[in-house]
C-alpha cells in the first residue's frame, strides 16, 4: 500500500485502497469512467451512489442566479489543476468548485473533498446546453405569452377605469343596461330619441317600452324613435307604434341600416359596444360626455331627415320616397337598384338593407315588371337609362330638422 501522494498501479487498485483504508491516494486518472466501471464490491457500490446523488443534487441546482453565469477563469484553473492531480484547497478553492460542479465538470467524495474528480466535459457540455435550451424555450413560452396575459388583465384594468371615468361606462350585462336605461328615461324632461334597428318587439318588450315611454309623454317629454323599414311587416310592432302615435310620439323608418342608440335631454346617451371584442351583444356604453353626445345626437337627426313618417300602418301602405312628378320606384327599390348597379350581391345588400333574400328577390321581380326587363342585366340597363336613378335621397339640408 502506497503513502499519500503515490500512485497505485490502476485506478482500480486505488479505489479499492482509498475505500477499504480511507488513506488519501490520488489516483493516477481519477475520471468517471472509474466509477462507471466499479469493481463489484460492496463499498464502491456505496460511494458511486452517494457521487450520483450530489451530482443529481447539483444538477437541480442549475438553474438558479449563478448558473446563468459563464465559467469563470478561476474555475477552468482549478479544472486543470484538477485533471493535473495538483493539489486543491477545498477553502480557497470552494467558490470555482462550486461553478465546476454546478456545470457537472467534477464530483467530489465528502469523505476526501480535496481530491475532486473530473468529468467529461464533452459530456458536461451536452447536459449543459441542454438544459440552457430547455430554459430558453420556457422563456420564449412565457414572452409568447405575455401579450395575451396583458390584454386579459388589461381588459379588468380598463374597465376598471370606464366605470371609475366621467366621459363612458362600459355595461356588459343585459340587466344592468336595462336598469340604467329605465332609470336614465325616468329622469328624462325634454327629449327621448331612440334608433331601434334590431328585429320586432316581443309583447314583454313592448307592454316595457309602452310604460317606459308612456310616462315620459306624461311629463311633457318629446318622444322620437327611428325604425328599420321592415319593422312595417310586424303586427306587434305596428300595434305599438299605433298606441304611442296616439299618446304623441313620433316614428319614422328608414330603408338603410343604422346604428342603435338612446338619446336623453342630449345629455346622456347609450350606444352599441364597438371596443370590446369579446363583450355579448347586447353590451353598450353609458356616454356623458356632451360633445360626444351632441354628436350622436346629430346622427340620428340626419336619419330622422331621410326617414318615412309612420303612423303604424302596414308595409304596403307606406308612403313612396319624395321624387319628381311621376315617380313609380320606392326608397327601398332605388337603393337595391344601386347596389345592382355597382354590381353588389344581393346577399350583402339585403344584409345593408336589414330584409331577408327572399324580400329582397321579391321587389326585384316587381322592378323587373315595372322596368319591362326580362333579366337582371336589362333591368340594371334601363335603371341606367331613368330618370329616377337621379333622385337625390340624401339629407335636403344639414341644418337640424324640426319633429
Amino acid at each position: 500500500m502506497g503513502e499519500p501522494g503515490d500512485r497505485p498501479a490502476d485506478a482500480t487498485n486505488a479505489f479499492e485502497t482509498v475505500s477499504g483504508t480511507g488513506t488519501e491516494t490520488a489516483p493516477e486518472n481519477r475520471t468517471a469512467d472509474a466509477y462507471e466501471h466499479p469493481s463489484g464490491t460492496e463499498t464502491e457500490t456505496a460511494t458511486a451512489g452517494a457521487f450520483e446523488h450530489a451530482s443529481a443534487s447539483e444538477t437541480a441546482d442549475a438553474f438558479d442566479a449563478e448558473s446563468a453565469k459563464e465559467l469563470s477563469p478561476e474555475a477552468v484553473d482549478v479544472y486543470g489543476r484538477v485533471t493535473r492531480h495538483e493539489p486543491i484547497d477545498p477553502g480557497r478553492d470552494a467558490r470555482a468548485l462550486g461553478e465546476l460542479r454546478r456545470w457537472g465538470l467534477v464530483i467530489t467524495d465528502p469523505h476526501l473533498p480535496h481530491l475532486p474528480i473530473a468529468l467529461d466535459p464533452q459530456e458536461a457540455g451536452r447536459r449543459r446546453l441542454d438544459e440552457e435550451l430547455r430554459r430558453m424555450a420556457a422563456r420564449a413560452a412565457l414572452a409568447a405569452r405575455i401579450p395575451q396575459l396583458t390584454d386579459e388583465l388589461g381588459l379588468h384594468f380598463e374597465r376598471a377605469k370606464w366605470r371609475s371615468g366621467r366621459g363612458s361606462e362600459f355595461l356588459g350585462e343585459a340587466e344592468l343596461v336595462n336598469a340604467r336605461i329605465e332609470q336614465a328615461v325616468g329622469r328624462a324632461r325634454a327629449e327621448l330619441l331612440t334608433a331601434q334597428p334590431g328585429g320586432p318587439r316581443t309583447g314583454a318588450q313592448r307592454a316595457a317600452a309602452e310604460e317606459r315611454d308612456g310616462a315620459a309623454l306624461a311629463r311633457g317629454v318629446h318622444v322620437r324613435s327611428l325604425y328599420l323599414d321592415t319593422g312595417r311587416d310586424d303586427a306587434t310592432t305596428r300595434a305599438f307604434v299605433r298606441t304611442m302615435t296616439g299618446r304623441g310620439a313620433q316614428f319614422r323608418t328608414q330603408v338603410t341600416q343604422f346604428q342603435r342608440c338612446v338619446v336623453i335631454d342630449r345629455r346622456q346617451a347609450f350606444i352599441s359596444d364597438h371596443v370590446v371584442n369579446s363583450a355579448p351583444g347586447h353590451a353598450s356604453w353609458h356616454v356623458r360626455d356632451r360633445a360626444v353626445v351632441a354628436f350622436i345626437a346629430e346622427v340620428f337627426e340626419e336619419c330622422w331627415r331621410r326617414a318615412d313618417p309612420w303612423h303604424g300602418d302596414p308595409h304596403s301602405e307606406s308612403p313612396r320616397s319624395a321624387g319628381p312628378d311621376g315617380t313609380r320606384t320606392t326608397l327601398l327599390q332605388r337603393e337595391i337598384l344601386r347596389d345592382m348597379a355597382r354590381g353588389i350581391e344581393q346577399r350583402l345588400t339585403a344584409q345593408r338593407l336589414g330584409i331577408g333574400l327572399r324580400s329582397l328577390s321579391k321587389e326585384v321581380r316587381a322592378l323587373r315588371q315595372l322596368f319591362g326587363a326580362s333579366t337582371l342585366q336589362e333591368l340594371t340597363y334601363q335603371w341606367a337609362l331613368s330618370d329616377e336613378r337621379l333622385i337625390d335621397d340624401r339629407p335636403p339640408h344639414p341644418g337640424r330638422a324640426s319633429a
